[in-house]
């Protein structure tokens, strides 16, 4: 076994390899861009190394900056973990010539599978089963529109050198089909350095089903079983379980053959996953991923193994610590993945501080992966996935509803996040019954709706907000009589001959709310709110309010209060009546970028005449493409800013004068 090895990676399977390593007894280097300087990553490992500023292209994805870390630190492996360099077999080779072992597969299998094309003709000549689609190398984009109308719509544009929902287009119709290959090819080639793609019959309502392999050196190879992972948006997966809903033991001996015919036919060695898609009783091979998957861990909450552990072993020689015949299956696994990305707005990636996080309490088959912590900054430089809830129990019902708790326990405040979206998702009585495929989200767009708020939760938000400001009010002016007794040391809005009460001014929703709290000599308040009065108190966690207590975070952040309850959260701005009102932006005259982005593409110039909802630009961010479109018709007056600009949040790429009207 290694005595050290060096993780290529960040974030939660950095910190995911660390942990596995340090129950073996492995010393850990960590290595770090910039932006990652006091990441949890570096903080758990035994060393770390600088690598470079925050872009990955010029840090993490730095092969030579890696192994340099590797040879100065002595460590005799490096772990890629998943994305950046993981799948990337010129780092493979390089990391076995300068002779340290690549915890991995070896360069042959994952040239064999880096290209979706090239592993589908193996796939064909293997015996596993394809979607009808075009796999050549010839990419031309009259031909790639050709083999399209012949395979006839809609069809699915990939990425042939990657995956992960990027290069990735659904096409409905033949006038669609060159913008959606442009930006295919473009996202492939940000992402991937490699803009090929093939064409395949789009599947109307399929299942995306994966089977977890394992091989070793000594040429055994075994399925750990399947991962559902259908639940996504933006073709990029949000709830993975295991095993999948419905599965019966005839179609996952097939599937599992399937799969390890797969990997024997590049000699695969390691963790890898060979992913299908599924419709009906039929399934067909998709890609393989030479890697580590991010939903791992629900294959160890149904089979009681490590699979980093394996990944270890495996590249140290060892044969696998299992036979097929002693693998088994104990309980159902769900994992959801919590990102910073608003699922209200397409899912655009969110990027600030994490203000507050509270994770669930794990134990008793609650799992938290992950790799930041409160003061955390999310940045637009890498993927915004701030931790993977995973749940485990003895049946499919049982770990929904240990989902659904832990979902309500987890509390998030700085960044926008899909937690309701999670928690809609898990109590939906469809996905409750197993009625799952890649269209569900979209099928059901009530998940995406804001959940409204009983009263009795304005109530307790109303209060807790109006205690946080008394309080903070009564910090911010400490009495300056030295007698405790005197009236003159209370900010209790005392009166000699009447009602003591204080208006306090709310703007909540784009909407003014004034609640007038009336002091009583108890030391409570009576607080008259827009549902009724109700008498309130602060207690050591959260509120009391009319005998009810609730526990409460409540989060300031500059001029925002933030009340987080039940793990919701309800924004509001206190506001003082004497300032003068707020300027605000101006939206209709004007396309600022939404996040820190770089510009992809430019799609108008000064003097075109454009109408509500056109796209103007194409910015990147986070590993996603946004288009930008007009808020309304009019004609554009500027364009401040060029393809490959990197721009600020706010800033102004497109003026345009509004038509009137």
């Amino acid at each position: 076994m290694f005595r050290k090895i060096l993780i290529a990676n960040r974030g939660e399977i950095a910190c995911r390899v660390i942990a596995t390593a340090r129950r073996l007894g492995i010393a850990t280097v960590a290595v770090y861009s910039e932006a990652d300087a006091a990441a949890r990553h570096v903080e758990r490992a035994d060393e770390a190394y600088p690598i470079g500023p925050p872009p990955a292209r010029e840090s993490y994805l730095r092969a030579d900056r890696i192994l340099d870390a590797a040879r100065r630190s002595g460590a005799q492996a490096i772990h890629p973990g998943y994305g950046f360099l993981s799948e990337n077999a010129d780092f493979a080779a390089s990391c076995a010539a300068a002779g340290i072992t690549f915890i991995g597969p070896p360069e042959g299998a994952i040239r064999a599978m880096g290209s979706k094309a090239a592993s589908k003709a193996l796939m064909e000549e293997a015996g596993v089963p394809l979607v009808p689609g075009y796999h050549g190398e010839d990419q031309d984009p009259a031909l790639l529109a050709d083999h399209a109308a012949r395979i006839g719509y809609p069809v699915l544009i990939k990425a042939s050198a990657g995956g992960g929902g990027k290069g990735m287009r659904v096409v409905e119709s033949a006038v669609a089909f060159a913008e959606a290959l442009e930006g295919a090819r473009r996202e492939a080639l940000a992402s991937f350095g490699d803009d090929r793609v093939l064409v395949e019959k789009y599947l109307t309502r399929p299942r995306h089903i994966e089977i977890q392999v394992f091989a070793d050196t000594q040429g055994n190879t075994v399925s750990l079983f399947e991962r559902d992972c259908s639940i996504q948006r933006r073709h990029q997966k949000v709830i993975e379980e295991a095993p999948a809903p419905g599965m019966d033991p005839a179609r996952r001996a097939r599937m599992g053959e399937a799969a390890v015919a797969a990997a024997k036919a590049v000699h695969y060695v390691g963790a890898g996953t060979v992913e299908f898609i599924a419709e009906g009783d039929e399934f067909y091979f998709m890609e393989m991923n030479t890697r580590l998957q991010v939903e791992h861990p629900v294959t160890e909450a149904i089979t009681g193994l490590d699979l980093v552990e394996w990944q270890l072993r495996v590249a140290a020689g060892e044969p696998l610590p299992l036979p097929a015949e002693a693998l088994r299956i104990t309980g159902h696994a769900v994992e959801a993945r919590i990102y910073a990305e608003d699922p209200s707005q397409d899912f655009l990636p969110s990027v600030g501080m994490l203000a507050h996080l509270r994770q669930p309490r794990e134990g008793g088959g609650v799992r938290v992966d992950t790799g930041v912590r409160a003061g955390d900054a999310i940045t637009p430089n890498y993927d915004p996935m701030i931790a993977k809830l995973i749940v485990h129990g003895p049946d499919r019902a049982a770990a929904l509803s240990r989902l659904s708790a832990a979902l309500a326990e987890y509390e998030v405040v700085g960044v926008r996040t899909n937690l309701d979206l999670l928690r809609a998702l898990a109590a939906h009585p469809d996905f409750a019954a197993g009625g799952v495929d890649t269209g569900f989200i979209a099928r059901h767009p009530e998940v995406l709706a804001a959940p409204e708020d009983p009263p009795a939760t304005a109530t307790t938000v109303w209060a807790a907000a109006a205690l946080a400001v008394l309080r903070d009010e009564r910090a911010a002016h400490p009495a300056e009589s030295g007698d405790p007794h005197s009236p003159w040391a209370e900010m209790d809005a005392w009166r000699m001959n009447g009602d003591g009460y204080q208006d306090l001014h709310f703007q909540r929703d784009g909407a003014t709310t004034v609640l007038r709290a009336h002091f009583r000599r108890d030391g409570r308040l009576r607080l008259d709110l827009p549902g009724g009065a109700a008498d309130v108190a602060a207690t050591p966690d959260g509120v009391l309010v009319d005998g009810v207590r609730r526990r409460v975070q409540v989060v300031r952040a500059d001029d925002a209060l933030t009340v987080v309850l039940d793990g919701r959260n309800h924004a509001l701005r206190p506001i003082d009546p004497r300032s003068p009102p707020r300027a605000e932006a101006v939206g209709s005259d004007r396309v600022a970028s939404p996040i820190p982005a770089r510009v992809v593409r430019v799609l108008v110039a000064p003097g075109d005449r454009v109408t509500k909802g056109a796209p103007l630009l194409v910015v990147e961010a986070m590993k996603t493409e946004l288009t930008l479109r007009a808020p309304a018709d009019g004609t554009v007056d500027s364009v401040r800013a060029a393809p490959g600009d990197m721009v600020q949040e706010g800033r102004d790429l497109v003026t345009f004068a509004a038509s009137a009207g």
